[in-house]
């Protein structure tokens, strides 16, 4: 008997699709009412025209041609207003029958602008089309400023916001996983609100963060980014090689990402709604043991161990119940208890208006995630509005304002507990009556934290961001701008652990209560001067700034809490293990920055940039330091030899070099501290001082990284064919390391400028316009991205900090330990027993032949976290109203650790892994270790490492975009859409059960996601 609780699924999404059914009829319901406002007032009486006021059908023949006179075939011919369309043929010929002679034709073809042409009762049009510039005109963001994409001299990768709207996500950033060259984006968990990890161009700092800088709006973001609702991003631009970061100096080391949020239009309100509700579940999670399962592991370990050789024996292994419950087959998956199907909606509407001289965004956005385990779900209610006002013709002012609010429950991981709970019993009685122990005298239930009354965990959050800006603009080409932004965030988090949570496992309740706040303040000035004076155009940048930033905490801790529904408002009412802690420190940074943007006819372009900062981190003599760069690019396109050429319509070379870098990671590590170190006289309580275990260290410097890059923009056919690809080389010096000291010094670290890290590789990005029909229209984007990453140099020149797992000539993160050959069989048994060792344990190598194993000259570097190339292939495809589009995201020569796969050693546990195939005499083929009760396990930790590379179907989406008629014309556009995410993922057989994405942990599995939402404008 198999006892089981069915999962909930079908209930949640009947919900899920009442909900959005709801919604649709209140969208509808408005769509409606506006539709009959504008019939009342619109719509004239009709008339009917007879058959003589008909006029003859018009037959229209002509040619389309280039500039250079060469015909263009696959042009779109349109009547306008109607459905009547034509192509040209290979010769650039059309035929196109209009019911009259008075409407307008429109041309269209990728690459090139649309042309309108009157008909005017011609029966023979013959035209030419110019090319599109727009596609080398669209603005960049960049640092302080803006450029066109063809005068671009840094190495920047740009996402507009409308290619986000088929990722549904809780953070706009795994909207571009594998969208951006050079950009390792992952999420490590499951749970809900649960973050991303991104780097740009691998990692640089051994302690340091190795995370991107956000710049928000222009102001420098150091908030939660999944504050951020999708929907309200305008663009995404990442800058990536030092060129582009170094006018961010300091923060920019490990490149910059510059989010633009929509701002107000002039011309008519819109409104618009996004909405979507999706059912989640767990993509992979590994199967435990069946009870049968766990029985034969166990009896194999004995069986090893000389205590069991039949049933006969059982009673010596298992204890009465466990005995019952195998006589009875009774067993339980604790992961099917467990793991339910979650829910995920996001709700957002905003609001587009203005004037020539107002111009308002405003949006709010309800977001809300239940997990796949109880007790752990996030809502977020954020808004946004931003404001532009012109006040004369030399002066304007504004503002952008943002405000979220979270509410959490928060569970710690059950999973640990489960995968640790032997299976055999139930985990309710006869009555259906919860058993906190399901074998009498072992361990809690994984379900003990579901419980009324046992647990609780609760956060909520408040941040605020805003920037409030004026701008005068006293003379031509000079703007002087002065930002104020202020970031303000709190929180508070609290836990309750009652005596029967997973947490106490019997001992007295524990309450935690936990704030924190922060304050960023930073005000900018910012000058820029434009000037162009024949073939020549120069721009100039001057910056100044001021950031200040304070942060400060408590926390409070108590035991034996009287009532336990005061969960962790009573605090006051504990009996014991009071202890409380508050927290506060202060930083800030004063920069001077300068940039002169110079081009000659936009075909030869150079960039200088400078920027000085100073950091109260670092002490005197030390603090400030200087960031400079310098890019250049030869649009050769614009050269006359390839102006007019056909096949190759853009062509720019790049080459561009510059510094960045980081000041200490925290504060006051130049300063040595002391903390409280209580001793008693006697019977008598004395406060005592220590140093901390980290000596400050006040000549430290700052970090620095150089870049190199060399890059090239080409277009093809009319740029019916674009790419981009990059060669960079990254070059850290002075790197903070905490550096280990001897323990007769009496302190354990201090943090010092020591070591060297390069980071190098190539980047690659592609766009096709396969086809482009009447109806039809194809595009693929393929990026690939390999990087590089090492470390040159490290405390003593030429030697490897083994304690801290850093080597020479090997990326940061890597797994060192003993090679794994297989395990020794019964023929090698003279063999093992050289190395100690029995039939059926593992086998390793010995390195250097020396017929012994040993940790200092056995152990190797087995592999990396890093991938040693990823990327992406997106595919959209367009048939009339529909759209479909695929995105495959690829993550390749990673090594993985899953906990899952290593050798489980307790056998009082449910350790042992589903269909665990381990060595035994009557299987010699098994690639596990033989268990064995009386342990000596050697080399257990090489069973874990495998090949984790893994390809996913990211995105699935099929939308349909409904004619404007069918509403009456109350809606601009209406588009309901279906979105599978994460649903499809291919890997080695080994974690066929394993999400890759998340390296090694098991806590929160990692989920996929069904939705159906819209997309609707009136």
């Amino acid at each position: 008997m198999v006892i089981l609780k069915p999962r909930n699924a079908p209930h949640r999404l009947v919900n899920a699709g009442l909900y959005a059914s709801g919604l649709l009829c209140i969208l509808l319901a408005a769509g409606n009412a506006k539709a009959a406002a504008v019939t009342k007032h619109a719509i004239p009486n009709p008339t009917v025209k007879s058959s003589s006021q008909k006029l003859a059908e018009l037959t229209i023949e002509g040619t389309v041609k280039d500039a250079a006179g060469l015909p263009m075939p696959g042009v779109s011919i349109l009547l306008k207003g109607t459905k009547n369309a034509a192509m040209t043929d290979p010769a650039g010929r059309f035929k196109i029958v209009v019911p009259d002679g008075t409407g307008t034709l429109v041309f269209s073809y990728i690459g090139y602008a649309n042309r309108e042409v009157p008909i005017n009762n011609q029966t023979r049009i013959n035209i030419v089309l110019a090319e599109d510039s727009k596609v080398l005109n669209d603005v960049v963001i960049i640092g302080y400023g803006t450029v066109k994409k063809r005068d671009l001299t840094g190495s920047v990768s740009s996402v507009k916001g409308e290619d986000l709207k088929n990722v549904p996500a809780q953070n706009v950033m795994e909207s571009i996983q594998g969208k951006i060259p050079g950009a390792d984006i992952t999420r490590s968990s499951g749970q809900t609100g649960s973050g991303v990890n991104i780097t740009l161009r691998g990692n640089r700092s051994l302690a340091g963060s190795n995370a991107p800088l956000f710049v928000v709006d222009g102001a420098i973001y150091y908030g939660n980014i999944a504050d951020i609702a999708t929907s309200d991003v305008q663009s995404i631009d990442v800058l990536k090689d030092a060129s582009s970061t170094a006018i961010y100096g300091s923060r920019g080391a490990n490149g910059v990402i510059i989010i633009t949020t929509k701002r107000g239009a002039n011309g008519s309100t819109t409104v618009s709604a996004n909405s979507y509700v999706g059912v989640s579940d767990v993509s992979r999670v590994p199967t435990l043991a069946t009870g049968p399962e766990y029985v034969a592991w166990k009896r194999e370990a004995n069986r090893a161990a000389g205590r069991w050789t039949s049933t006969a024996n059982d009673p010596a292994i298992f204890n009465p119940t466990e005995i019952a419950a195998i006589a009875s087959n009774t067993w339980t998956d604790y992961h099917d208890l467990l793991i339910h199907s979650g829910l995920q909606q996001d709700h957002q509407f905003s609001v587009t208006s203005g004037t020539e001289k107002t111009k308002i965004y405003f949006s709010g956005d309800f977001y809300k995630e239940k997990g796949v385990f109880k007790l752990d779900d996030l809502s977020r209610y954020s808004a946004r509005m931003n404001v532009d006002q012109t006040i004369s013709k030399i002066f304007k002012a504004g503002i952008q304002a943002q405000i979220v609010y979270y509410k959490q429950h928060l569970r710690g991981d059950p999973l640990n507990a489960a995968n640790k709970m032997i299976p055999l019993g139930s985990a309710f009685d006869a009555n259906g009556n919860f058993l906190l122990q399901p074998i009498p005298g072992g361990a809690f239930s994984p379900l003990s934290d579901e419980q009324p009354g046992v647990y609780a965990g609760e956060g909520r959050n408040n941040r605020s961001f805003g920037t409030i800006y004026a701008e005068l603009t006293p003379l031509a080409g000079l703007s002087i701008r002065s930002n104020f932004t202020a970031n303000l965030f709190n929180t508070r988090t609290g836990y309750y652990y009652g005596v029967n949570s997973l947490n106490r496992g019997g001992s007295a309740a524990r309450s935690q209560y936990n704030t924190s706040g922060s304050t960023d303040l930073l005000f900018e000035t910012i000058v820029n001067y434009n000037k162009t004076i024949g073939d020549h155009s120069l721009t100039l940048t001057a910056i100044g700034g001021l950031q200040n930033r304070t942060a400060d905490s408590g926390s409070a801790q108590g035991d034996g809490q009287l009532l336990g529904s005061q969960i962790f408002y009573g605090l006051g009412g504990a009996t014991s293990g009071l202890i409380s802690n508050t927290a506060y420190s202060r930083q800030d940074i004063l920069s001077v920055a300068g940039r002169v943007n110079y081009s000659y006819k936009s075909k030869y372009l150079l960039t200088l940039t400078g920027r000085n900062d100073g950091s109260s981190k670092l002490t005197e003599g030390s603090k400030w330091t200087f960031f400079p760069s310098a890019a250049a690019a030869w649009r050769v396109s614009e050269e006359s030899f390839l102006k007019d050429n056909k096949t190759i319509s853009d062509l720019k070379f790049r080459v561009s070099y510059g510094v960045a870098g980081n000041d200490p990671y925290e504060p006051y590590v130049t300063q040595s501290v002391l903390t409280r170190n209580p001793y008693s006289f006697g019977e008598v309580l004395a406060p005592g001082y220590a140093y901390s275990t980290q000596i400050g260290n006040p000549d430290l410097r700052w970090e620095k990284s150089s870049t190199i890059d060399l890059g090239l923009d080409f277009g093809f056919l009319n740029n019916r064919l674009t790419g981009t690809v990059d060669v960079y080389n990254t070059n850290t010096n002075d790197l903070l390391l905490p550096r280990r000291l001897p323990a007769s010094s009496g302190v354990s670290t201090t943090v010092q400028n020591v070591g060297k890290t390069n980071n190098k590789g190539i980047e690659l990005s592609l766009t096709s316009a396969n086809v482009q029909g009447k109806d039809w229209t194809w595009s693929t984007t393929v990026t690939f991205t390999k990087n590089k990453e090492k470390i040159k140099e490290l405390v003593t020149e030429g030697v490897n900090d083994i304690a801290s797992g850093l080597f020479l000539g090997q990326p940061i993160q890597v797994y060192y330990d003993y090679e794994k050959l297989g395990i020794w069989q019964t023929s090698e048994a003279a063999e093992a027993a050289k190395f100690g060792q029995l039939p059926g344990s593992i086998r390793v190598k010995d390195q250097n032949g020396d017929g012994k194993i040993d940790a200092t000259n056995d152990r190797i570097v087995l592999g990396t976290s890093r991938p040693k190339w990823s990327g992406g292939i997106d595919n959209t495809v367009r048939y009339k109203n529909f759209d479909f589009n695929v995105y495959v995201f690829a993550r390749i020569g990673q090594m993985i650790a899953p906990d899952f796969l290593g050798v489980k050693t307790n056998y009082g546990e449910n350790t042992a892994a589903a269909g665990l195939n381990y060595w035994t005499p009557e299987n010699p083929s098994g690639i596990y270790p033989r268990p064995n009760a009386n342990g000596g396990f050697l080399y257990t930790s090489t069973m874990n490492y495998t090949n984790g590379s893994f390809v996913r179907i990211r995105d699935i989406t099929l939308g349909y975009t409904l004619p404007k008629t069918l509403f009456g014309g109350a809606f601009k556009s209406f588009r309901i859409y279906a979105n599978a995410k994460n649903y499809f993922t291919f890997s080695k057989d080994r974690i066929k059960e394993y999400d890759p994405e998340r390296g090694g942990s098991e806590n929160f599995p990692m989920t996929k996601l069904m939705t159906a939402g819209i997309n609707a404008t009136f």
